[in-house]
C-alpha cells in the first residue's frame, strides 16, 4: 500500500491532500454553521452598566421583554454596575462571540475611552455593532425668572454677559456637559460648568435658584416644567418629543445643532454576521411597533433604529465629534 502511494504522480497526491483538507474543514465548520442556523436556542443576556431603574436600564427592559417574544428565547437584562458602565463593557467585550451576551450601551461608553485612554477596551474595535435603538433627548432648563425665554435669547444673553452664568450637568464628560460645551464653542461664549454627582439634585437647584441653567434629560424636566416650577427653554436635539411639543430646539438659534445620547445594542467583536443580522432584524421588528413607541415615549426616549453598518458609522462619527470638543475645550476627567 505504501509503495503504491509513493508511486502516485505528484499532481494526484496534491489533489488527494486537497480533498482530505477540504473534508476536514467542512467537518469543523459544520457545527458552527448549524449553531448559527438554530440560534438562539438558549436565553440571551443583555448587560446594562447602570443600576436598575435608570434610563438605560428602563429601555433595556422595554426592549428585552419584546425581543424575547420575537426571538423565541428569553432576553434577560443583567445589571453590572460600576466605573460608569465600563465593568459591564469589559464583561461583554470578553464574552464568547456567540450572540448570547450582548450589551445595551450608550454614548457615555464612547466618551469614556477619550477621557480614560488607558482603559482596556475600545468601543469601536472591541464590539460588533448590532443595532441603534433609542435616543434620550436632553433639555436646557432655567428658573422662571431667567432673562432668556427662547434659544435665540439664550445665545444673545450668554454672548452679552461672559462668565456671568453657570450651567449644571450630571458630571464632567457626560453628553450633557459636552453638549453644552458645543453650544459654548459654536457661540464663542463662556459659561461656568458646575458638575453634580448625578442628575437628581439639578432640577431642585434650578428651581431654587442655586444654579441658573441645568442640562438634564427631558424626562427629568418636563413634569416640573408642566407644573410651572421651571422653564423648559430648549431641546438639544431636533426630533420632536411627545409631551414636549412646545419646547423649541436649540437648532432654531444654532442651525444643525443636534445632541442627544444614543442607546444601542453591541455584541463582542467576532460575533458571526448571521447572528448579528438576526438580532438587528429582531430589534427593528420590536421598534417598529406602536406599542414600543408609546413605551419609549413614556420613558422620555425616542425610537432610533440603525442597522449594524449605520450604527458603526454613527459611533465613529460621534466619537470624532466628542474627541474634537474635548481637545478644543481642554476637558479632562475628574481626578486626572
Amino acid at each position: 500500500m505504501k509503495a503504491r502511494q509513493a508511486n502516485r504522480p505528484p499532481a494526484r497526491r496534491h489533489a488527494l491532500r486537497a480533498v482530505v483538507a477540504l473534508g476536514l474543514m467542512g467537518a469543523l465548520a459544520a457545527p458552527a454553521a448549524w449553531a448559527q442556523q438554530k440560534y438562539p436556542d438558549k436565553p440571551i443576556r443583555l448587560v446594562v452598566g447602570y443600576s436598575a431603574g435608570g434610563g438605560v436600564d428602563a429601555v433595556a427592559r422595554l426592549l428585552g421583554v419584546r425581543l424575547s417574544a420575537v426571538l423565541g428565547q428569553q432576553v434577560l437584562v443583567e445589571n453590572r454596575t460600576g466605573a460608569t458602565g465600563l465593568i459591564a463593557a469589559d464583561l461583554v467585550a470578553k464574552a464568547p462571540p456567540d450572540g448570547y451576551t450582548l450589551m445595551m450601551g450608550d454614548s457615555a461608553l464612547l466618551i469614556a475611552k477619550l477621557l480614560q485612554p488607558k482603559m482596556g477596551i475600545d468601543p469601536l474595535t472591541s464590539f460588533k455593532p448590532v443595532a441603534g435603538a433609542f435616543i434620550s433627548p436632553l433639555m436646557i432648563v432655567t428658573g422662571n425668572d431667567f432673562p432668556a425665554k427662547t434659544p435665540a435669547e439664550l445665545v444673545t444673553l450668554l454672548k452679552a454677559h461672559p462668565a456671568r452664568y453657570s450651567f449644571a450637568t450630571s458630571g464632567v464628560g457626560t453628553v450633557q456637559h459636552l453638549g453644552f460645551e458645543m453650544l459654548k464653542q459654536s457661540t464663542g461664549t463662556f459659561v461656568v460648568h458646575v458638575p453634580y454627582r448625578g442628575a437628581a439634585q439639578i432640577v431642585p437647584d434650578v428651581i431654587g435658584g442655586q444654579v441658573p441653567i441645568g442640562v438634564v434629560s427631558a424626562t427629568a424636566a418636563m413634569a416640573q416644567a408642566k407644573a410651572g416650577k421651571l422653564r423648559a427653554l430648549a431641546l438639544m436635539n431636533t426630533a420632536k418629543l411627545e409631551g414636549a411639543e412646545g419646547v423649541a430646539p436649540l437648532a432654531d438659534a444654532l442651525p444643525g445643532f443636534d445632541v442627544a445620547p444614543r442607546i444601542f445594542v453591541l455584541a463582542p467583536a467576532g460575533t458571526p454576521n448571521e447572528i448579528v443580522q438576526k438580532l438587528s432584524t429582531a430589534v427593528k421588528t420590536v421598534l417598529d411597533t406602536p406599542e414600543a413607541g408609546a413605551a419609549a415615549a413614556a420613558q422620555g426616549t425616542l425610537r432610533a433604529y440603525a442597522t449594524p453598518a449605520q450604527l458603526g458609522k454613527d459611533m465613529a462619527d460621534e466619537t470624532a465629534r466628542w474627541k474634537r470638543i474635548i481637545a478644543e475645550q481642554h476637558i479632562v476627567a475628574e481626578g486626572n
